[in-house]
C-alpha cells in the first residue's frame, strides 16, 4: 500500500523538476548592462562638453564675417561697364565716334569693346545689353561693312521687312522664333542689333542708338586706295 502511494509522489516531483527546467529555458537571458566607472563617465561627459564648446566658438568666430558680407538681394551680380569711357578710348582707333545709347537703368551693358577685326577683316565697335525682360541684344557698328559680313552678323536670317525706330527705318531680319536682327546704315556707319529680345525691346534700344548717332559727327567712309595715274602722251 505504501509503495503505491510513494510512486505518484515521485512522479509528481519528477514532473515538477521538468517543468521548472522548461520554464528556465523559456525565459530569455536578461541583457547585460555594463557598468561605467564614475571617472570614465566623467571623462566622456567632459569630451562631449568640449566638442560643444568648440563648435560654439567656431560659430561665434564666423558670425561677424557673415554679418559684414550679407547675401546679395534681388538680381545677381552685374558688371559695372562704363560704355562712354570705353567709347572715348576707341574713338581714335575706330576713326568714328562709336554710339553710346542711353537707356537709363533699363538696359544693362555687360560689355563694351573695340574689336580690331583680325578674324573677320572688319573692325567693329561692340556693346552687349541685358534687357529689362532678361533677354540679350548685341550691338555692332562699323564703317567697313560688306554683304558677306552682314550675313554673318545676322546669322543668315531672312529679311522680313522694316521697323521704324528713332525716326529711321531699320531692316528687320527675323527667324520667326527667338533670334532676330535689325540693320541700319546711318551717317556713314552700319549698325546691327542682334539677339533674343522682343521686337518692342529692340525698338526701344534702336531709338536710343539713333539718338546717340545723331549727336556724333558723321563718319567718313574709309579712304580707298588712290587710282594709278597714267602718264600723259605728248600731243602730236
Amino acid at each position: 500500500m505504501s509503495e503505491t502511494q510513494d510512486k505518484p509522489a515521485a512522479e509528481n516531483h519528477s514532473d515538477a523538476a521538468a517543468a521548472s527546467q522548461n520554464d528556465a529555458q523559456a525565459i530569455p537571458d536578461a541583457p547585460y548592462k555594463p557598468v561605467i566607472a564614475a571617472k570614465a563617465a566623467k571623462r566622456a561627459n567632459a569630451s562631449v562638453i568640449g566638442m560643444v564648446i568648440a563648435l560654439l566658438v567656431c560659430v561665434l568666430a564666423f558670425l561677424p564675417i557673415v554679418l559684414m558680407n550679407p547675401a546679395p538681394k534681388g538680381e545677381g551680380f552685374r558688371p559695372d561697364v562704363d560704355v562712354a569711357a570705353i567709347a572715348r578710348n576707341a574713338t581714335g582707333v575706330a576713326g568714328f565716334t562709336p554710339v553710346t545709347p542711353d537707356t537709363g537703368d533699363t538696359f544693362k551693358p555687360n560689355y563694351a569693346r573695340w574689336e580690331s577685326g583680325t578674324g573677320s577683316g572688319v573692325p567693329t565697335w561692340e556693346i552687349g545689353f541685358l534687357t529689362p525682360k532678361e533677354a540679350f541684344i548685341g550691338l555692332t557698328q562699323t564703317t567697313q561693312a560688306n554683304p558677306t559680313w552682314v550675313l554673318q552678323q545676322t546669322e543668315n536670317l531672312p529679311v522680313t521687312g522694316t521697323r521704324n525706330a528713332g525716326g529711321q527705318d531699320w531692316e528687320l531680319r527675323d527667324s520667326g522664333k527667338e533670334k532676330r536682327s535689325m540693320v541700319l546704315e546711318y551717317r556713314g556707319t552700319t549698325i546691327i542689333l542682334s539677339g533674343t529680345a522682343s521686337l518692342d525691346e529692340f525698338a526701344t534700344l534702336a531709338a536710343a542708338v539713333v539718338k546717340s548717332a545723331e549727336q556724333a559727327p558723321s563718319a567718313s567712309a574709309p579712304a580707298s586706295a588712290p587710282a594709278s595715274t597714267q602718264p600723259t602722251q605728248p600731243s602730236a
